[in-house]
């Protein structure tokens, strides 16, 4: 029995563009500042954009924010509750050496069903930085 796996086109730089412009007008359609930053599966910067008027650490959070999407393959939104006290990810901002944030904005990206990147704004609300996130994805497909 032969296994045949179907390429997927990994995130290219017009599609970290492409979900970097469509983040930041859907934050512009809130009124909202922010910084977006798009990674690809290997955890790579392919593209980031502060808005003059951001708050400065949000261009940290972005970066976070996606970098956590990324490495556990959900939205930081719905692991929030992971790392309350008693939950499943409790000790897990703490026990690695690595930029997680557990703050709703972060967004994985996937292609055909397999994981290519993710998405991370900040500088919003959680709850906004999550929908424009998540709206910036529904654009790419």
């Amino acid at each position: 029995m032969s296994t045949t796996t179907t390429a997927v086109a990994p995130l290219s730089t017009a599609d970290a563009e492409a979900l970097l412009t469509a983040a930041r007008e859907a934050a512009e359609a809130d009124g909202a500042t922010v910084s977006v930053t798009v990674l690809d599966a290997g955890g790579h910067l392919l593209a980031f954009r502060r808005d003059d008027r951001a708050v400065l650490i949000s261009g940290e959070t972005s970066t976070r924010k996606a970098y956590t999407a990324l490495q556990l393959d959900a939205p930081t939104a719905d692991l929030v509750d992971a790392v309350q006290p008693g939950g499943l990810f409790h000790t897990l901002p703490t026990a690695l050496d690595r930029p997680l944030l557990f703050i709703a904005g972060g967004v994985p990206v996937r292609r055909d069903g397999r994981l290519i990147g993710a998405i991370g704004v900040g500088g919003g609300a959680p709850e906004q930085d999550h929908a424009f996130a998540t709206a910036a994805v529904e654009a790419l497909v």
